[in-house]
């Protein structure tokens, strides 16, 4: 996908750009990922000597994978579902099911968001870092608390778009 891509299904104009750079992100993280553990893999297999720290860059880089990814995998459509309502509903009990799932999944995860963020907050006033390397892991946890926020305020522009478009277009 290209940042001048433009699709029915994205939440807002801008958000092709933000799509490129968490994709970028998220490319340049797996990336990143399978590298580390490749030359982790030989220098402990051949040399007997692991790369220091490459469990802890494997955790942190995990975990921004997967937050980077989260406001992508939103805005696509991507979350798993269940639809137990939905399938023996009309149209329109339909439209309110999907419109209250998208809600929920809106509060929560700005309440994740919120709770990420507290918590990133009490992890850089207590200075925490990973016990080899000693990176701060704040960073990642504010990044997260921003993926979440970004991932609830997606959500609410589907709900918008969800329930003002057509009945047929659920």
């Amino acid at each position: 996908m290209t940042i001048d891509d433009k699709s029915a299904d994205q939440p807002e104009k801008g958000w092709s750009v933000m799509d490129y750079c968490l994709g970028t992100l998220a490319t340049l993280l797996l990336v990143g990922l399978i590298l580390l553990t490749c030359v982790d893999v030989v220098a402990r297999s051949w040399f007997n000597a692991p790369v220091n720290g490459a469990f802890e860059l494997t955790q942190l880089m995990l975990a921004a994978v997967i937050f980077a990814a989260l406001p992508m995998t939103t805005a696509a459509g991507e979350h798993i579902e269940v639809e137990l309502l939905t399938q023996s509903a009309g149209p329109t009990s339909q439209r309110f099911f999907m419109a209250l799932g998208q809600l929920i999944s809106a509060l929560v995860l700005f309440v994740l968001s919120w709770r990420l963020w507290a918590h990133a907050a009490k992890l850089g006033r207590d200075g925490a870092v990973t016990n080899s390397l000693e990176l701060s892991m704040a960073p990642i946890g504010y990044f997260a608390a921003f993926s979440c926020a970004l991932s609830g305020f997606i959500a609410l522009l589907m709900l918008k778009q969800r329930w003002t478009a057509k009945s047929g277009e659920v």
